[in-house]
């Protein structure tokens, strides 16, 4: 028995925390006031990733899979007769990868697993909910 918790112990410390509680993906729920508003999402290297009508959740990637990887976005919203908006969505180290490799993971969680999976990063906003104003003539 001591053996088996020795080796469970052992495969357990070869992985990242926030690879294993977390996914690379994230849904975020797009909405706008008024509904029926076009968006656009855009990653770090201004290519479109998603578009659609609003309301919508739409499922984006976290990590490009590069060391350190974690990706951001910008999401513009537009409808003829208002405004358009543009607002940025941030990827940051959740509490998994910061205080889950402290107790689970440790170094090699922290620093070869976790930060080639996007698990250890959290998208935010999780939704968005912007008012676009009418356009002034």
């Amino acid at each position: 028995m001591e053996k088996m918790i020795a080796v469970l112990f052992f495969i357990f410390s070869l992985t990242g925390c926030a690879t294993i509680v977390g996914n690379d993906t994230q849904l975020v729920q797009v909405n706008s006031d008024p509904s029926g508003t076009s968006f656009q999402i855009k990653d770090d290297l201004d290519t479109v990733v998603a578009q659609g009508t609003t309301p919508q959740g739409v499922t984006l990637a976290k990590s490009d899979g590069s060391y350190f990887g974690k990706k951001n976005y910008q999401i513009t919203f537009s409808k003829e007769g208002y405004s358009p908006v543009t607002l940025p969505l941030k990827a940051s180290a959740n509490g998994w990868y910061i205080g889950g490799n402290i107790i689970f993971g440790g170094l090699i969680g922290w620093l070869a697993v976790d930060p080639f999976n996007g698990g250890m990063y959290t998208l935010k906003p999780k939704s968005f909910s912007p008012i676009l104003a009418p356009q002034t003539k």
